[in-house]
C-alpha cells in the first residue's frame, strides 16, 4: 500500500477516486510545523537558524502520520504547487525522516484523474531552494511581527499588530483618504445639446469655444453658451468612421478573479477564497459523487496547458461557430513579476458547463464557477469588433461632439463581458451623419457637477493595487485584506475600504518611524529578493540578516522615543473604593479597565461594564432588550436580564407580541413586522 499525504481533507475522496485501490490518503489539515507560538523562535546569533516545532495540536494526527507511513511501502506527499506547499511537505519529510534525495514530491495543478495518474510517473526531490524561499518569508514576516507589534502596543493601543505586507497595504488605504480629505472640489457646467437627425435624437456635449477647449466654470457662462446656440443650427463639420477590435480577456489569476468576483457577482475577498478553494478541492455533484471543478487557485500565471486551450477552442467552435474562434490560439504575455509557477484558473472540464452543475452547487460556488468557466471559454474566442463615429458639429463660435459605437461582431462577448465600472461614459448608436448637413436642437441644457476625489478603494481594487505594486504575492491578497478588517484597522462602506482612526494612528507611527521598511517600494523590493532565493539559489539567511541589520535599528530608536500616540485616560464619575479619588478609564492588555486617579499612590483597579444600549422592551418578561455584540462581531438584540430571561432576536424588537401568530414583533427595514408570519404595522 502506497501513502499518499495532502494538506485539506476535503480533497481526500476526490483525489481517492483517481489512485485506485493501492493508494490510502491522509491529510495534515495544513501545516504540522512552524516557529513556536510563544516565543522568538529565530536564532539571531546563529544566521537567523529557525526553531521549528511540532504544532501542539498536530501531536497525536503526526503519531497517526508516522504509523501510517511506517507501513506504508513508499510514501507521496502531494502538498499545493505553490512555495508554501513546498515547505510543508519540506516538514512532512523530516517529521517521517525522508532522505532530502529521495523523489517523494508529487504534485497535480488540477485533481484529475489525467493530473493524478501523470504525477504519480514523475515524483520528484523536494525543492529546496522553494522551501528556503518559504522559510526566508516566514523569517521576515515573523521578525516584523513579532518585534513591531509589541511596540506599537506600547506606544498606541494593547492588542495591535503589525505585518510586513499587511502594513503597507493599511498605508495604501490610509494614503488614499489623506487625498480624499485633501480634495477641494471644483465646480463645472458641462452643456450637452440633443439634436435631431430624421426621427432620431442623439446626444452632442461641448468641446471647444474658438477653437480651443472650454469646459465652463459657472453657471453665468454655462447659460451663455445655451442662449447663444440653442436656436442656431448645429452644421455638421466632420465625420470620422473606423473599426476597433477588442481582444479577449486573459483567463483567471488570483487576482483578476477576486477583483471580477467582487465587481461582478458581489462576492467579497473572503466568499470567493472559500468557494474557491472548495471548487479547487472537490464538490459533491450529483450523479457523480466528490469532483473538483477547477484548476489550482493561487497563480499569478495567465499560462494554460495545450490540452486545455485545444479543448476550450474546440468547445467554442461548436458553441458559437467557426468565426468565434481565431486561426491561432490566444497566447498571453506574461508580467514581468510574475512567478509563473502554475497554470491559469479555469476549469478542469469544459463539458461541465456550470448550469449542468449549478443545483448541486451553493449560490457562491455557482457564481464563481460561471465566472471562471465564461472568462476561460471567452479567453480563447475571436475579437470583439465595433464601429465607431466621432460626429464634430458647429454652432456661433463652439464646437460640440457626438460620439457613438455599434457591435458589428460579438467575438468573446458572446461568452464573456468584461466590468466595465459604475462610471462608464455613455456610448450610444448615432444615426448616419454627412459632413455639411445642417441639424436642429430639439433642447440644449447645462446642469451642476463638480470633480470628484479618488475613490476609496474596495477588496477588488486594493487587490489590482497591491499587484501592480509588487506588494505580496497570490496566497497573501485575501488574508492580508481580512486582516486589516479583524484587525479594526479599516471598515466597509458598502464595498468601500474605510481606515479607522485606529488604523490612521497605526500608519502615522509607522510612517514615523519605520517608512524606510513599511513602504511600497521596499515592500516590492524584498519580494523580488524571494523570488531570487527560489530560482538562483540565493542563501535565504543573508536576505534575512541583511534586512535585520537595518530594522533593529529602527526598532531601537523608536522604542527610545517618547513619542506616544496613547489616547489619554478618561475621567469618569465613578469613585475609588479604597481612597476617595476619580477612577479613570483606561485600555489594557485585555481590553476597558477603571484604574485609580491617584496612581502610584493608589493601584486600585476595577472591571469596567461598558453601559449598554437599550433598544426595546422584551416580549418575554418586560426587561429592557439591549445590544450586544456576538463573537463574530455581529450585533444581535437580547434581554438584560439574562440568562434568568434568554430572549434573543437580530433585530430591535417592539416588546408587543404579533396579534396573529402571537410572535414578537420586531423592527425590520424601519418597518414593524412579525418574527414569523407576514404580519406587518403601517
Amino acid at each position: 500500500m502506497n501513502l499518499v499525504v495532502i494538506e485539506a481533507p476535503a480533497k481526500r475522496d476526490t483525489l481517492k477516486k483517481y489512485l485506485g485501490s493501492g493508494y490510502d490518503v491522509f491529510a495534515t489539515k495544513g501545516h504540522i510545523r512552524d516557529l513556536p507560538q510563544k516565543s522568538f523562535g529565530l536564532d539571531v546569533n546563529n544566521h537567523f537558524e529557525p526553531k521549528y516545532e511540532i504544532m501542539p495540536d498536530k501531536r497525536q494526527l503526526i503519531s497517526d502520520l508516522k504509523s501510517k507511513a511506517a507501513n506504508a511501502d513508499n510514501v507521496l506527499i502531494a502538498t499545493d504547487p505553490d512555495r508554501e506547499g513546498e515547505a510543508i511537505a519540506w516538514h512532512i519529510a523530516n517529521v517521517l525522516g525522508i532522505d532530502k534525495n529521495k523523489k517523494c514530491r508529487i504534485q497535480f495543478n488540477e485533481i484529475s484523474q489525467k493530473a493524478v495518474q501523470n504525477a504519480l510517473t514523475q515524483p520528484r526531490a523536494i525543492d529546496q531552494n522553494l522551501v528556503n524561499a518559504q522559510q526566508a518569508r516566514r523569517a521576515l514576516d515573523r521578525i516584523v511581527g513579532y518585534k513591531l507589534s509589541p511596540i506599537l502596543c506600547k506606544k498606541i493601543k494593547p492588542r495591535l499588530s503589525a505585518g510586513r505586507v499587511q502594513s503597507v497595504a493599511l498605508k495604501l488605504v490610509v494614503d488614499r483618504e489623506k487625498e480624499i480629505e485633501a480634495f477641494k472640489p471644483e465646480e463645472y457646467w458641462p452643456v450637452t445639446a440633443f439634436l435631431i437627425k430624421n426621427s432620431d435624437v442623439f446626444k452632442a456635449s461641448l468641446e471647444k469655444k474658438n477653437g480651443k477647449k472650454f469646459l465652463p466654470a459657472n453657471e453665468a457662462e454655462a447659460k451663455g453658451v445655451v442662449d447663444e446656440v440653442k436656436d442656431q443650427p448645429f452644421l455638421t463639420t466632420k465625420v470620422k468612421r473606423s473599426t476597433t477590435k477588442s481582444h479577449a480577456p486573459a483567463p483567471f489569476t488570483t487576482s483578476t478573479m477576486q477583483q471580477d468576483a467582487l465587481n461582478k457577482a458581489g462576492l467579497s475577498i473572503k466568499r470567493t477564497t472559500a468557494a474557491a478553494q472548495q471548487l479547487y478541492e472537490g464538490v459533491e455533484i450529483a450523479g457523480e459523487g466528490k469532483l473538483a471543478l477547477i484548476t489550482y487557485i493561487r497563480t499569478d500565471s495567465t499560462r494554460v496547458s495545450v490540452d486545455a486551450q485545444n479543448a476550450c477552442r474546440e468547445f467554442a467552435r461548436k458553441m458559437y461557430g467557426d468565426k468565434f474562434v481565431p486561426e491561432k490560439p490566444n497566447i498571453y504575455a506574461k508580467k514581468a513579476n510574475a512567478q509563473d509557477a502554475h497554470e491559469a484558473i479555469r476549469p478542469i472540464n469544459m463539458n461541465i458547463t456550470p448550469e449542468k452543475v449549478k443545483a448541486s452547487l451553493s449560490p457562491d460556488n455557482y457564481k464563481l464557477y460561471k465566472l471562471i468557466y465564461e472568462r476561460f471559454l471567452a479567453s480563447q474566442m475571436s475579437d470583439a469588433i465595433y464601429s465607431n463615429v466621432t460626429a464634430n458639429f458647429s454652432a456661433k463660435d463652439y464646437e460640440f461632439k457626438a460620439v457613438g459605437k455599434t457591435m458589428e461582431f460579438a467575438g468573446y462577448t458572446a461568452a464573456y463581458k468584461e466590468f466595465e465600472g459604475d462610471e462608464k461614459q455613455e456610448i450610444s448608436k448615432l444615426p448616419v451623419l454627412d459632413e455639411g448637413e445642417r441639424l436642429p436642437a430639439k433642447e440644449v441644457k447645462t446642469e451642476q457637477k463638480f470633480t470628484k476625489p479618488p475613490a476609496r478603494y474596495t477588496e477588488a481594487s486594493l487587490v489590482k493595487a497591491m499587484e501592480e505594486k509588487g506588494i505580496g504575492r497570490p496566497a497573501t491578497y485575501a488574508a492580508t485584506i481580512m486582516v486589516l478588517q479583524t484587525r479594526e484597522y479599516v471598515t466597509k462602506d458598502g464595498k468601500s475600504l474605510v481606515p479607522t482612526e485606529l488604523g490612521k494612528k497605526v500608519t502615522e507611527y509607522l510612517e514615523k518611524f519605520f517608512s524606510s521598511v513599511i513602504n511600497v517600494k521596499f515592500t516590492a523590493n524584498m519580494e523580488n529578493r524571494l523570488d531570487d532565493i527560489a530560482t538562483q539559489n540565493d542563501d535565504w539567511h543573508d536576505v534575512v540578516e541583511s534586512f535585520w541589520s537595518g530594522f533593529s535599528k529602527l526598532l531601537s530608536a523608536s522604542d527610545a522615543s517618547g513619542f506616544s500616540l496613547k489616547a489619554e485616560p478618561q475621567e469618569t464619575d465613578i469613585i475609588c473604593d479604597k481612597c476617595g479619588h476619580k477612577m479613570l478609564l483606561r485600555e489594557g492588555r485585555y481590553g476597558k479597565f477603571l484604574g485609580c486617579s491617584n496612581f502610584p499612590k493608589c493601584r486600585n483597579i476595577m472591571p469596567y461594564e461598558e453601559q449598554q444600549k437599550v433598544v426595546g422592551k422584551c416580549p418575554e418578561c418586560g426587561g429592557d432588550v439591549v445590544a450586544r455584540k456576538s463573537k463574530r462581531g455581529k450585533t444581535f438584540f437580547s434581554c438584560a436580564n439574562y440568562p434568568t430571561c434568554k430572549f434573543m432576536s437580530w433585530y430591535p424588537t417592539t416588546g408587543k407580541r404579533c396579534p396573529n401568530c402571537n410572535e414578537p414583533l420586531i423592527i425590520k427595514n424601519k418597518k414593524i413586522v412579525c418574527s414569523k408570519c407576514d404580519y406587518k404595522e403601517q
